[in-house]
């Protein structure tokens, strides 16, 4: 999705972003500043970006990557905004009938009629081709 002529790019986000780059062929993965790296476009190159917090409102974090040329000029602009949406499960963690939402035991599972944790059953099947 490049612009013709690009040869490098860089990119920017907002602090509630993390951002890594994985180039072809490089088994380790660069966490990328906010700002001021630029980095090859090679075929291959991936861009991971995460956040780990909540948003407090919609598009309140952004993504911009800059595109250059080979003597380095600016040639375009391309960008996200991310909206980070909080997930919990909330479960009857001491198996008492209770649902707790902070329950000190929800990180953790033990096994047996005196154990604590969820008990979570998952499809992993295929039901359709």
């Amino acid at each position: 999705a490049a612009p013709a002529g690009a040869v490098s790019f860089s990119v920017k986000h907002t602090e509630g972003v993390s951002m890594e780059v994985v180039c072809q062929g490089q088994a380790e993965v660069r966490s990328a500043p906010s700002s001021g790296t630029r980095w090859p476009l090679d075929e291959g190159t991936v861009l991971r970006f995460s956040m780990s917090r909540a948003s407090t409102e919609v598009n309140d974090n952004k993504v911009t990557i800059s595109f250059y040329t080979e003597g380095g000029q600016p040639i375009n602009q391309a960008g996200v905004f991310l909206t980070g949406i909080g997930i919990s499960l909330d479960v009857d963690v001491d198996r008492d009938g209770v649902v707790e939402k902070n329950n000190p035991n929800k990180a953790s599972w033990t096994w047996g009629p005196e154990g604590h944790g969820a008990i979570l059953l998952v499809s992993c099947d295929k039901e359709s081709p």
